[in-house]
């Protein structure tokens, strides 16, 4: 069959489903070294021929020739024999060993005398092997078949005198359609006499002989003997025909019978050779045997381990059990020698099932780790039942594939930062650290502040993380008199899926900076109180006279405050405690000590530098407030010069206001009375931007009769208000010269009674009346 040919459907015949054919790998196996004759469509299970296949090749001249192949599934492993009986054609035609033949017949030779010949062979078998044979047609001879044999037989005396040589052509037919045949020239020399054939000792000879054995080793030694004597009585031997690969390894010694190898043999390419073997005396008379050559095995192939299949690399939350590979071990020897045990080394999560035939399935037999072992190296050995066993290794590499089982850690429980307060934003406070074991993108580490609030106030805007790095970062100043410490929550997540992650606590302490002064609480600072104290006159030295009360928002040694008199109206009459701010006298009060006694003290708080404040203490030494003339007095000249110099200021300002005021009057008089002109012209308002500030604009009184117009013009703040009156401005309105005078009882009509007196300006009559 060419190559391709279907020469079956073995998915249909075996009932498997053909969709899923190449998802389990089915492909045809073979024992080691073999040659794959057949293989299989995935596509829809057809068996196909891979190589073409020779029966004679495969099987000789065996009467059934059965080739084995294998057909192999996976997930789940299943294995199924497969045996192809390869049947027989007519492609080989029958074969004599010699084109020639020659034979020597004595011309005495009796009618009825048979002279074997040796058959043709024909590599086919069955009706397509040698059927039937023809002989020429002559005078003398006929041709006798027998079941294993063919011979010739004379019919007729020779007569040497008369015919010395005969030529005979010899014809072997095959029972194929159609029919092939094979000749052979038979030479028969008539000579004189020759009674006796050779006759071999067995009619078949068998014999053993270990594979491997060394060259020159005599297998066997055949027999033949002749009754005849001299020439006629010497035997040669010589092979039959044989093929050509026999011929190569056995040679046979003409004289002595001896068949010794040429080559060496191997049990498990041949394990058994058939021979013929020709006696031929001194005059052509010959004679035939068959030689059985048994090849004996022996322990010379070590198992050859087969990886059938892997799956690499494997995941390490596989469950114990689970199948990660297939293995195939196979021993060309024969018997026990091919006996196999398997084995692996005893430290690996990992052991070997049997399964079918000489196949073994690698299966996990523990948790796999990849952060504990991400390779292993599995050696697996093979050992036959020899004598001597021979073993044999294969070496397994298999790698385990990263899950994300593995949250990352912190290096330590908890972290601590430490900033001073008022630090700059942006500063670094502390670091943190996870590790995760896991690999690649599950092992790569991300950083991240918690959601959470600090005084209602978001951490994140207060700390900042690095995702990357794990720095934190202040992002903001701090204030340790806001808040000493707080804790924020850090998470480190992995970026596998889905995501690990943990948690860890920083706790920042904020430590205290010198950058609150001393804050006095009593006496009250200045400006915002006077505060006095009475000093009995009768207060002897060492009498607690104050305190001052002073507080510092620090803390530790920046807030330790000391105290001290700074300035006073009498440096020995009172002193202050250091640390407790206690005023004393130092001595007895005398008549001669002045009764207002003024202390400037100075709180100073103890950091680097130190921070002060300073208050003022005004002490009156008396026994009752009432002889005090004047409290006011008592403040500080000081204050008093900066007092008298304010009102100075205030005095010289409104004095230059007031000139230039009367300056600008008496200049718009005289304008006025340089150039006379109307009033008013027509209908044209006063813009309200010419009033003075403080004044606001009234319009629409229309408590006048139409002849008459009046614009009224108010203070806003003051207790009195100026009014001002005009007469109307319409067509008739007359020139400056001509205006009528009206005394006051015309707008005592509409007004009322005025208190004082009106002003006559022009036609304007302006009034100050009482609000």
């Amino acid at each position: 069959m060419k190559r391709g040919s279907v020469i079956g459907n073995i998915a249909k015949d075996l009932g498997l489903e053909t969709s899923r054919l190449s998802a389990r790998k089915a492909r045809i196996d073979t024992d080691g070294s073999d040659k794959r004759y057949c293989d299989i469509n995935l596509r829809n299970g057809d068996l196909m021929v891979a190589e073409r296949i020779d029966r004679e090749g495969l099987c000789g001249d065996k009467a059934s020739c059965v080739l084995k192949q294998e057909l192999m599934l996976e997930s789940p492993l299943e294995l199924h024999r497969i045996s192809l009986h390869v049947q027989d054609i007519n492609d080989n035609s029958p074969q004599f060993n010699k084109e020639l033949i020659h034979i020597d017949i004595r011309e005495s030779a009796d009618k009825g005398a048979r002279f074997p010949i040796e058959e043709a062979h024909d590599a086919d078998i069955g009706k397509y092997s040698v059927q039937t044979y023809n002989l020429q047609r002559n005078d003398h001879f006929i041709l006798g078949v027998g079941s294993n044999s063919v011979e010739l037989v004379l019919n007729k005396e020779l007569d040497r005198e008369n015919l010395k040589e005969i030529n005979l052509l010899l014809t072997a037919l095959d029972g194929g359609s159609p029919q092939r045949s094979g000749t052979v020239v038979i030479h028969i020399t008539v000579l004189d006499a020759n009674d006796n054939v050779p006759v071999f000792s067995q009619v078949i000879y068998k014999a053993s002989v270990p594979e491997n054995s060394p060259l020159g080793t005599v297998v066997l030694t055949v027999s033949a003997t002749d009754a005849d004597e001299g020439l006629n009585g010497d035997v040669t031997y010589e092979f039959g025909h044989i093929s050509e690969d026999i011929k190569s390894m056995f040679a046979i010694d003409p004289k002595t019978g001896d068949i010794k190898l040429t080559t060496t043999v191997d049990f498990e390419t041949v394990s058994s050779f058939e021979l013929r073997v020709t006696a031929k005396d001194g005059l052509g008379l010959t004679s035939y045997a068959k030689v059985i050559i048994d090849v004996t095995d022996i322990n010379d192939n070590a198992p050859i381990i087969y990886l059938k299949s892997l799956s690499n690399p494997i995941p390490e939350n596989v469950s114990p059990g689970t199948e990660v590979g297939i293995i195939n071990v196979q021993d060309r020897d024969s018997e026990n020698n091919r006996q196999v045990r398997c084995s692996i080394q005893q430290n690996v999560p990992f052991k070997l099932v049997p399964s079918i035939k000489n196949y073994y399935s690698l299966v996990t037999t523990g948790q796999l780790d990849r952060e504990l072992v991400s390779d292993y190296n599995i050696t697996i050995t093979a050992t036959d039942e020899g004598s001597p066993p021979l073993s044999s290794s294969k070496t397994v590499q298999l790698s385990v594939a990263d899950i994300n089982d593995n949250p990352p850690v912190f290096e330590e429980q908890s972290y601590s930062a430490y900033v001073t307060e008022n630090n700059k934003p942006g500063s670094t406070l502390c670091s943190v650290t996870a590790r995760d074991p896991d690999w690649r993108q599950n092992g790569t580490v991300i950083y991240s502040l918690l959601a959470g609030d600090l005084n209602g106030t978001p951490v994140s805007s207060y700390l900042s993380v690095n995702g990357d790095t794990g720095v934190i970062h202040a992002v903001r100043s701090f204030d340790y008199e806001q808040f000493r410490s707080f804790k924020v929550h850090v998470m480190a997540r992995d970026n596998g899926s889905p995501p690990l992650s943990s948690n860890v606590t920083v706790s920042v302490f904020i430590s205290d900076v010198n950058d609150n002064s001393p804050q006095i609480l009593y006496p009250a600072p200045e400006g915002n109180s006077f505060m006095t104290e009475l000093v009995p006159k009768a207060a002897h030295g060492g009498s607690l006279v104050s305190k001052v009360i002073a507080v510092d928002a620090d803390s530790g040694q920046n807030a330790w405050l000391s105290y001290q008199i700074v300035k006073s109206t009498d440096p020995g009459l009172f002193t202050i405690g250091v640390h407790s701010g206690e005023i004393r006298t130092q001595r007895d009060i005398s008549e001669s000590d002045s009764m207002k006694q003024n202390l400037i003290v100075s709180v100073k708080d103890n950091g680097q530098p130190s921070l002060s404040a300073t208050c003022s203490m005004y002490l009156l030494i008396s026994d009752n407030l009432a002889e005090v003339p004047e409290l006011k007095d008592i403040s500080y000249d000081e204050k008093n010069s900066k007092l008298t110099s304010y009102l100075i200021i205030a005095l010289v300002s409104v004095s230059t206001f007031f000139l230039t005021f009367i300056i600008i009057i008496l200049g718009v008089r005289f304008c006025r009375r340089r150039k006379p002109r109307l009033l008013f012209d027509g209908a044209v308002a006063i813009p309200s931007a010419y009033l003075p500030p403080n004044y606001a604009d009234v319009d629409g009184t229309g408590t006048l009769r139409s002849a008459y117009n009046y614009d009224a013009y108010l203070t806003t703040g003051s207790r009195t208000s100026d009014f001002k009156f005009v007469t109307s401005y319409n067509d008739n309105t007359l020139p400056a010269d001509q205006t009528l005078r009206k005394s006051p009882s015309d707008f005592a009509d509409v007004f009322g009674d005025c208190d004082g007196s009106p002003e006559r300006l022009g036609n304007v009559y302006c009034f100050r009346s009482a609000s």
